[in-house]
C-alpha cells in the first residue's frame, strides 16, 4: 500500500506541485488583491527562460528524430496504414471536442483581458501561407513568431541527415547530443514552473478576483465530459471496425491494465510495456504491435488533439475573438495534428504546441501562454488515458487493414 502511495507521489509528482503553486498563488492574490504586482516579474522571467529555450529545443528534438529514422522504422504498406489511421483518429477527435464546445459554449464570460493580437502584415493569402511556412532569413527561425517554419525546416534537416548517410553520422550525432541538452534545460527550467505560474496566477487572481475561478470550471467540465464520450463511444466504434463485436469484446477485456497504467503514470510512453502485453493478449501480430504503439506514444495522442482545442476556443473566448470562421476551425484541426506529432518526444511537449497554437493566431504569448499552461495541467491525466489507449485500438485497426486480422 506504501509503495502505491509512492509511485502516486512519484507519477503525479510534477502536476501536484504546478497545482500546489497555482493553488498558493491564488491566495496570496485573494488575501493581498493589487500588491501581488511585486510578485510578477517571477512569473515573467520564468516565461523568459522558457521561451529562449523553446526554439533550440524543437530544432535538435525534430531534426534528431527524423535523423533516426532508418534505426527504428520500415516504411511501405504498414506504415502508411499506420499513418492514415493516426491522422484518421486524430482529427476525429478534434471533431468531437469542437462539436463540444459549440453545444456547451465557454465563451459567454470569459472575456479576461481584452490585450489586442500581436499585429499581422496583410496580404494575399498566398503571401500569408508562404510567411506561416517559411522565413525571409535564417535568422528569423530563430524568433518564437516563426514557430512553423522552425518545425518544417526541422523536418528537411533531418531528413537531409538521414539522407547523407555514414557522411551525415558526425552531424547525427551533434542533433542526438543537442536533443539530450536541451530536454535537460527544460526539465531544469520546469522545475521552476510552479513558482513561476503561482506567481502569475497569483497576479491573475489579485487583478481580476475570485470569479477567475469560475472560468476554468466550466471549460474542464466540458473537457472531461467530452473525453470520456470519446472514450467509450468512440473507442468501441473503433473495436467495432476492426473486426466487429469479437473486436469489441477482446478490446475492453484487455484494456483494464492499460488504462490503469495510463492513468497512473500520466505518460504515455510509461504505458507502453502496458499496450505492448495487452496488445499480444488481443492477438496482435507481432511485427504490427512492436511497431504502432512504439511509434503511437510519441506520434499519436487523441487527448492532446481534443486538448489543443479546448485550449484554442479558450483562448479565442478569451480575447473575445470568434472561433467559427470556417478558416480558422481548419487551422485549429491542422495546429492540432501538428502538436501530436511535435509533442511527443519532447518533455512537458504540450507546451511547444500551445506555443505554436499561439504564434499562429497572432495572441499575445505574454498573457495566452500562462493560461493554456494552467488548464493544460488540469486536464492532462484524462488526455494521456485517451492519448495512451489510443495506441491499442490503433494497432487493431492497422491489424486489420494490413493483415486482415479477425477476433
Amino acid at each position: 500500500m506504501e509503495v502505491k502511495k509512492i509511485n502516486f507521489l512519484q507519477n503525479y509528482s510534477s502536476i501536484l506541485l504546478l497545482l500546489g503553486g497555482i493553488i498558493i498563488g491564488s491566495i496570496f492574490g485573494l488575501v493581498f488583491g493589487e500588491k501581488v504586482l511585486v510578485i510578477k516579474p517571477i512569473g515573467d522571467i520564468f516565461l523568459n527562460l522558457l521561451f529562449t529555450a523553446i526554439i533550440p529545443l524543437i530544432f535538435f528534438t525534430i531534426g534528431s528524430s527524423i535523423a533516426n529514422l532508418e534505426r527504428t522504422e520500415k516504411l511501405g504498406k504498414l506504415f502508411v496504414i499506420m499513418v492514415l489511421v493516426f491522422l484518421a483518429t486524430l482529427l476525429i477527435s478534434a471533431i468531437v471536442m469542437i462539436c463540444a464546445v459549440y453545444l456547451f459554449p465557454i465563451h459567454q464570460d470569459i472575456a479576461i483581458t481584452k490585450v489586442p493580437f500581436e499585429e499581422i502584415e496583410s496580404g494575399s493569402a498566398g503571401d500569408q501561407i508562404a510567411k506561416l511556412l517559411t522565413a525571409n532569413d535564417f535568422f528569423e527561425l530563430l524568433s518564437r513568431k516563426s514557430m512553423l517554419a522552425l518545425i518544417i525546416f526541422s523536418f528537411l534537416i533531418g531528413f537531409a541527415t538521414l539522407q547523407s548517410g555514414e557522411k551525415g553520422n558526425a552531424f547525427k550525432g551533434f542533433l542526438d547530443s543537442g536533443n539530450e541538452v536541451m530536454k535537460q534545460l527544460l526539465n531544469i527550467i520546469m522545475k521552476f514552473a510552479p513558482i513561476g505560474l503561482g506567481a502569475y496566477f497569483a497576479y491573475q487572481v489579485g487583478i481580476f478576483g475570485p470569479q477567475l475561478f469560475g472560468v476554468y470550471a466550466k471549460p474542464m467540465a466540458v473537457y472531461y465530459a467530452a473525453c470520456v464520450f470519446y472514450f467509450f463511444v468512440f473507442f468501441s466504434l473503433y473495436a467495432l471496425a476492426a473486426g466487429g463485436k469479437r473486436a469489441f469484446k477482446v478490446f475492453w477485456s484487455n484494456n483494464i491494465t492499460p488504462s490503469l497504467t495510463a492513468v497512473g503514470t500520466c505518460s504515455s510512453i510509461a504505458t507502453i510495456p502496458a499496450n505492448l502485453e495487452a496488445a499480444e493478449k488481443m492477438g496482435i501480430p507481432a511485427h504490427v504491435r512492436n511497431l504502432v504503439i512504439p511509434l503511437g506514444a510519441p506520434l499519436h495522442k487523441d487527448g492532446s488533439s481534443m486538448s489543443s482545442i479546448l485550449k484554442i476556443t479558450f483562448l479565442f473566448a478569451m480575447f473575445g475573438k470568434d472561433f467559427t470562421d470556417p478558416m480558422t476551425i481548419l487551422l485549429a484541426l491542422g495546429i492540432t495534428v501538428i502538436v501530436s506529432i511535435v509533442e511527443g518526444g519532447i518533455p512537458n511537449g504540450g507546451y511547444i504546441g500551445e506555443i505554436l497554437a499561439i504564434t499562429v493566431y497572432g495572441f499575445p504569448m505574454e498573457q495566452a501562454l500562462p493560461v493554456a499552461m494552467i488548464l493544460g495541467t488540469l486536464v492532462d491525466p484524462i488526455a494521456t488515458l485517451l492519448n495512451a489507449n489510443g495506441d491499442v485500438i490503433c494497432s487493431m485497426m492497422v491489424s486489420r487493414f494490413s493483415e486482415k486480422t479477425k477476433w
